[in-house]
């Protein structure tokens, strides 16, 4: 069993999140185990947010820092199936995580907030796609959002694993989340970019566990 822990590289960068390393490596820790048992990532945040979930989806969904080839066996059965574009699918695709990006359906997201609550966008989706085992990353720089309380809400009745990620005093959120990544800063700007770098390491800890 690997030990997870926090690149050092992380702290030497941003020393002001020494205060949270220990709930960094756990939140890394539980991304790992529930990768690992087959569960999923579901990710939700709004503006600066809602960016900040299409990111963390993109660096798990495909190679990050490391090349993730798949598996000798999908190649065979992807050659199987054509052998001139088997051969070149098998050469180009990569190994990636299960991860969504709840900010990312703008249909549904729309439906939800006409025919449903504005509030409820998350939520709804949690609600249908989530299962026990997965986790949910629930960003809010305030941790008020009602939007993104309300998926918390849902995601704990439905017996999945909360990470939340927060600026300094970690509102709402700090009383739900079995993880609270609650970053030392006030200011919505200054906790982004906090957040930014913080999400890096936990992306790079699991790249490193599966493919290093």
């Amino acid at each position: 069993m690997k030990i997870i822990s926090v690149p050092p590289i992380l702290l030497q960068k941003h020393p002001e999140l020494s205060v949270i390393e220990t709930e960094i490596a756990r939140a890394a820790d539980c991304l790992i185990k529930c990768f690992n048992a087959g569960g999923k990532l579901l990710i939700c945040g709004n503006g600066g947010s809602c960016a900040d979930s299409d990111h963390i989806t993109g660096e798990l969904m495909k190679g990050f820092e490391h090349k993730r080839p798949v598996d000798d066996e999908f190649k065979r059965k992807l050659v199987a199936k054509d052998n001139e574009r088997g051969q070149y699918i098998a050469g180009k695709l990569q190994q990636g995580f299960p991860v969504i990006s709840l900010s990312a359906h703008t249909a549904l997201i729309t439906a939800v907030a006409n025919d449903i609550d504005p509030d409820l966008i998350f939520a709804q989706q949690v609600a249908s796609y989530g299962r026990k085992g997965d986790v949910l990353l629930a960003i809010s720089t305030s941790g008020n959002s009602k939007n993104i309380v309300d998926a918390v809400i849902t995601a704990l009745a439905k017996e999945m694993t909360v990470i939340g990620m927060t600026g300094e005093t970690g509102g709402r959120m700090k009383s739900l989340c079995d993880i609270l990544l609650n970053v030392p800063a006030t200011r919505t700007a200054n906790i982004q970019e906090l957040h930014l770098p913080m999400y890096h390491s936990i992306c790079r800890i699991i790249e490193n566990y599966f493919f290093s």
